[in-house]
């Protein structure tokens, strides 16, 4: 048993029914850690580009880390990794809650799962043994009813991932959700429609079991350093310093208006205050919360700002009740709240410019501002009816479906809805968008806001173990290849250890390779530490490669490229996306055409990607 692992992996035939165990190899583990690592390895390993997303042959994985459910803060985390039935390239999500927990002290590091089942079933894992169990009875069932249960089914402690309805249908903006209200999303790309394909319901997870760590004093030591310098927060102080990080976000121009088309919207600051209005809640064995972790009276999470954002601003809604309810919606459907705000607003100017009328829509007034049309629309998508079956689909394909010059109002990259931060507000973050392994992704690149100082006005947060003691000109262009090349770096290695990437945002890249040095008892460095997620970060790409990405692909939509915002906090900026992305290029080793070069995967280690 290798220290910082249970060492141990379920392997899952759904067609076939057999439930096989593997062992983790160290070699394999010192290469590429866990969580994103490990599951890139085994998608490039066991699929090709011509994998179907939604096929038997695409494999569904949940993976730990050697951090996770460990002392460390904000470890009970976990990465979920397919081939992404949105985009049709490497499809990674991660999430919190207690299901890490659960799944590392049920004596597993990892679930993979192949083939397609026959009838609805779940998994039920618990301390080392893994059965497959029938599910009919909770097909149809939303993941608040599904979780609950579940719950009664297997254990009241157990913690629960599952879809719904959405899910089921494959719907490809569909998520897996995780401890039913508690409203964890393992959100992004469209994974609830891979798990729905094959027919899984849900995986419930209980552990009792002891992880062993190898230095269990020494990584006391630095967790003690680390509440020492970031105190555990509660109550009021999380909400407090929530709502001046948003206030900040408003100020510098950040958030989405009207399909990404203007710069301000007076309703703005109405959604965000009463999204600070709860307790906060907190992820199992976490004495953190990112203030956006709250519950409402009734139990539920409440918005965030990934859903008052596109759900809210985006559309020009301000009713703060009314996103809530569709916050709700999306997750009890199993619904992205991110991609399913995206393709309302899509709609709303497709609406708008009169390429669909209220006999496309199913008679539903696609108007700006209309709260209850998007309730609505949101129920449609869910159940994959009408045309919410279209929209479903992600902005790419409907404006496809929809025709004429609805691909200008199709904001996207790489086929995944725009997350809720402008890349119009600084250039690292344009750039980290644009060549993100999952498209559009604004927690990939670690630390980068900070770097930039994107949210003026809040505590200073400096990151020299990068090279960056003082923060950047979020405007200005000039190193911002190398930028966005070194945070991703160390936001792919934390989402292998697997932590919380809020956590990256307080430590330095050196404070996690010390910890995982405690756990494992390997003598990783700085160097060696970002290594490794240069290795991981490249593995990634070359699968993104193999199923046609290239520099095509690492764009930005027209809008943001050329569209000024006219007001607010970034209101004249633009990215000049060219020059930067020939920087990050080159600072990677990549071809001008942005494919790893030959000497670089040798550099890493990577020969078998040639």
């Amino acid at each position: 048993m290798l220290p910082g692992y249970t060492g141990k992996m379920v392997r899952l035939d759904l067609t076939t029914g057999k439930i096989g165990y593997e062992f983790l190899d160290e070699e394999i583990a010192r290469k590429y850690v866990g969580g994103a690592g490990l599951a890139a390895k085994i998608i490039w390993d066991e699929t090709s580009s011509t994998t179907d997303p939604l096929s038997p042959e695409n494999i569904l994985i949940f993976m730990t880390g050697p951090l996770t459910a460990s002392i460390v803060p904000s470890s009970s985390r976990c990465v979920v990794a397919g081939i992404s039935p949105l985009t049709g390239i490497w499809g990674k999500a991660s999430c919190g809650g207690s299901f890490a927990y659960e799944l590392r002290h049920a004596e597993f590091d990892g679930i993979i799962v192949k083939g397609e089942a026959g009838k609805p079933i779940y998994l039920w894992v618990h301390d080392g043994k893994v059965e497959i169990r029938d599910a009919q009875h909770l097909w149809r069932k939303d993941t608040y009813e599904a979780t609950e249960l579940l719950k009664a089914e297997t254990d009241k402690n157990a913690s629960v991932a599952c879809i719904g309805q959405a899910g089921e249908k494959l719907v490809r903006i569909a998520c897996i959700m995780i401890d039913g209200k508690m409203g964890r999303a393992a959100a992004r790309c469209g994974l609830g429609a891979l798990m729905g394909a094959k027919r899984l319901k849900a995986v419930a997870v209980r552990g009792t079991l002891p992880i062993p760590f190898y230095g269990q004093d020494k990584l006391q030591e630095n967790v003690n350093k680390i509440y020492s310098a970031y105190p555990p927060r509660k109550g009021e102080e999380v909400v407090s310093e929530a709502m001046a990080i948003s206030k900040s976000y408003l100020s510098v121009g950040g958030y989405p208006v009207k399909n990404w088309r203007e710069g301000t919207f007076e309703g703005a600051m109405k959604l965000a205050e009463d999204a600070r209005k709860g307790k906060p809640r907190y992820c199992k064995g976490c004495p953190y919360s990112d203030g956006e972790s709250l519950y409402t009276a009734d139990g539920e999470r409440h918005m965030v700002l990934e859903s008052w954002g596109p759900l809210g601003t985006n559309c020009l809604i301000d009713n703060p009740e009314a996103v809530q309810k569709a916050y709700s919606l999306c997750n009890r459907y199993g619904l992205d709240a991110i991609s399913t705000g995206g393709v309302i607003a899509f709609a709303m100017e497709c609406f708008e410019k009169g390429l669909i009328t209220k006999n496309d829509t199913n008679a539903i007034e696609l108007r700006w501002g209309n709260h209850e049309a998007m309730i609505e629309m949101v129920k449609k998508i869910g159940e994959g009816e009408g045309f919410g079956k279209i929209l479903g689909e992600g902005v790419r394909k409907s404006a496809e479906r929809i025709g004429g010059i609805a691909v200008e109002y199709a904001m996207h990259v790489k086929g995944l809805e725009i997350p809720a931060h402008d890349p119009r507000a600084a250039m690292g973050g344009a750039l980290g968008y644009a060549t993100g392994t999952i498209g559009a992704a604004h927690m990939e690149p670690v630390g980068i806001k900070a770097i930039e100082n994107y949210s003026e006005g809040t505590a200073e947060r400096t990151f020299p173990d990068l090279g960056y003691a003082t923060t950047l000109n979020r405007f200005t262009t000039e190193g911002k290849g190398v930028l966005a090349a070194k945070t991703q770096n160390f936001g792919v290695m934390l989402d292998s250890l697997v932590v919380c990437l809020f956590l990256g945002w307080r430590l330095q890249p050196s404070d996690f390779a010390r910890l995982i040095n405690c756990a494992t008892g390997w003598d990783m460095d700085l160097d060696k530490f970002m290594l490794v997620g240069e290795r991981i970060f490249n593995l990634i790409r070359m699968i993104n490669v193999t199923r046609g990405i290239s520099r095509k692909d690492d764009t930005l939509p027209t809008r943001f490229l050329n569209h000024k915002r006219g007001s607010g906090g970034s209101a004249e900026s633009l990215p000049f996306l060219g020059i930067m992305l020939s920087d990050y290029y080159s600072y990677r080793g990549w071809s001008e055409e942005g494919i790893p070069t030959r000497e670089k995967l040798i550099e890493l280690g990577l020969e078998e990607c040639l």
